[in-house]
């Protein structure tokens, strides 16, 4: 077992069961040969010399006692939850036999000093629960927020292109990611499995003698629910991954196919996570195939952990680079046009922003072994990574959809239409009812009136254009400097393709700035 992790119950019981044959074995080689049937010594409760004889307690390996005093023996480490810096005591009385439990006839023995790591501290508990709240919180918000965000650009057909394919996969891979932690932590850590583990006690150890009938089928769905959980783990890691290979292609590649690539990237950011998952979920199942697999087994971890490792360390060296190239470029630009403190700032935006998308955070405790759970040093690194890696999501939207300029230029065109078509309804009902001519009420159908008095507004507001503002109850109105979803495009440098126009100075998206060229708009970046 690793010193980092936490070992299963099975686990538990079989270190248990080894020290207890360990054990028989050191005291069956004292007993002496004799001839004739002899009672084992390691089931005496008193010796002919005065001595308080060894034995097995079921927990600890137990020496002999002087009488009179008392024996005090190391926590044992192979109890994995024990406090491995204390001692256990028994008391060896001046016949030679161990002190029993007055009123019962038990041994006596004191394990205060190693038991106090099985009970559940109330500032322990406070810590688990305070990070269990900020991850739930934070994939929460970041699954509301992804969800919109991929609604958005799934809707609007001219948002529709490689640049914000690649964002819904990422925002997808996010979302994934949050509901198998839902689903693992409610298949998981049900209210039973709780109340099991905080009725631990030591004599729930010293009770077992065998170890138990293995049902593995029980644990099919936990198993499943963790193999999904880091496949979808892993996916977000390597989506992260596609998101700064694509920007660093666009701004080092002068000739770059976009579309080519969209598939290449689509299989390797969902089939590369699936191909090491499956070799560690089927060496999993053959060599240490216990309980519901969310407990690590040694070094069967490093077949998942080291691809997600490596997916971190070249995404960090991606963003170096293309922060070095805005840097190179923010100098050359804007050399004697601006101060050394705005180039700053523009780098230090542009910097802020590719932050959330590379992932960079990973990186701080990436290195940092586990330590004790009680330190604050673990406590720091918990905080930290529960609140960004939950709420990265939320960042990821907000930044590259919500405060993206084509889309906010959509939202907006698409609210203005369908308040006016709104508007016009209502105002061509409220026209159909006021026909009347004296006693008489005109049969003449709706939409003829309509369409002489559109047309006479037309005519109107072509003849005296300052006058009248029928123009704007028209269905097909739309605002100066608007692009009717209607009207044609025009066929001069306005056409532009839109998996061009992926950042501007700052290194945040530009909807009203076209380019024609990717090699204009590497300029244009940089």
């Amino acid at each position: 077992v690793d010193a980092d992790d936490v070992i299963t119950k099975e686990e538990q019981i079989f270190l248990l069961l080894k020290a207890k044959a360990k054990c028989e074995r050191h005291l069956k080689a004292k007993v002496p040969k004799v001839h004739g049937p002899v009672t084992p010594l390691y089931l005496c409760v008193s010796s002919t010399d005065g001595f308080c004889l060894p034995e097995w307690d079921g927990i600890v390996c137990w020496p002999e006692g002087v009488p009179g005093k008392v024996v005090a023996m190391p926590c044992p480490e192979y109890i994995y939850d024990f406090n491995h810096k204390g001692h256990a005591y028994r008391r060896c009385d001046l016949n030679g036999s161990w002190e029993l439990v007055p009123g019962n006839n038990r041994t006596w023995a004191n394990y205060s000093e190693c038991a106090k790591f099985l009970t559940n501290e109330t500032r322990e508990r406070e810590v688990f629960d305070r990070l269990y709240l900020i991850y739930t919180v934070g994939y929460s918000i970041s699954l509301g927020s992804l969800t919109v965000a991929v609604l958005i650009l799934g809707y609007f057909r001219r948002l529709h292109c490689t640049r914000n394919y690649i964002h819904m996969h990422l925002f997808v891979s996010f979302m994934l990611r949050a509901v198998s932690i839902f689903v693992k932590d409610a298949v998981l850590y049900s209210g039973s499995a709780l109340e099991e583990m905080e009725r631990i006690s030591e004599e729930d150890l010293k009770s077992i003698t065998e170890a138990p009938p293995a049902d593995k089928s029980q644990f099919v769905g936990c198993k499943v629910a963790v193999t999904f959980f880091l496949y979808f783990l892993a996916t977000n890691y390597y989506w992260i991954l596609v998101e700064g290979l694509y920007l660093h292609s666009l701004i080092f590649m002068a000739f770059f196919s976009e579309k080519k690539y969209l598939w290449g990237f689509t299989l390797f950011g969902w089939g590369l996570p699936a191909v090491f998952v499956t070799a560690w979920a089927s060496v999993r199942a053959t060599l240490a195939d216990t309980e519901c697999w969310d407990l690590s087994a040694g070094n069967l971890k490093w077949i998942i952990q080291v691809p997600i490792l490596a997916a971190i360390v070249v995404n960090f060296i991606l963003f170096i680079n293309i922060i070095r190239v805005l840097a190179t470029k923010l100098r050359e630009t804007n050399a004697g046009r601006c101060d050394s403190r705005q180039q700053y700032r523009k780098l230090l935006k542009s910097t802020l922003v590719l932050m959330p998308l590379f992932g960079v955070h990973y990186i701080v405790f990436m290195a940092m072994p586990y330590t004790d759970v009680s330190g604050i040093l673990w406590q720091v690194q918990m905080h930290y990574e529960m609140l960004f890696n939950s709420f990265q999501g939320f960042f990821v939207a907000i930044i590259y959809c919500f405060c993206n300029g084509e889309v906010q230029a959509e939202i907006k065109k698409s609210w203005s239409r369908w308040t006016l078509a709104l508007d016009f309804k209502r105002k061509a009902r409220s026209g159909s009812t006021t026909y009347s001519y004296g006693p008489m009420v005109s049969h003449t159908s709706i939409t003829n009136v309509a369409t002489r008095g559109a047309l006479a507004l037309h005519l109107n507001t072509r003849l005296i254009p300052g006058t009248l503002n029928g123009h704007r109850n028209l269905p097909g109105y739309v605002k100066n400097g608007s692009i009717s979803e209607n009207s044609m495009p025009s066929s001069g440098p306005e056409q532009y393709n839109k998996d061009e126009e992926y950042l501007n100075g700052s290194g945040l998206y530009d909807g009203d700035k076209p380019t024609v060229l990717v090699e204009e708009e590497r300029e244009t970046v940089m």
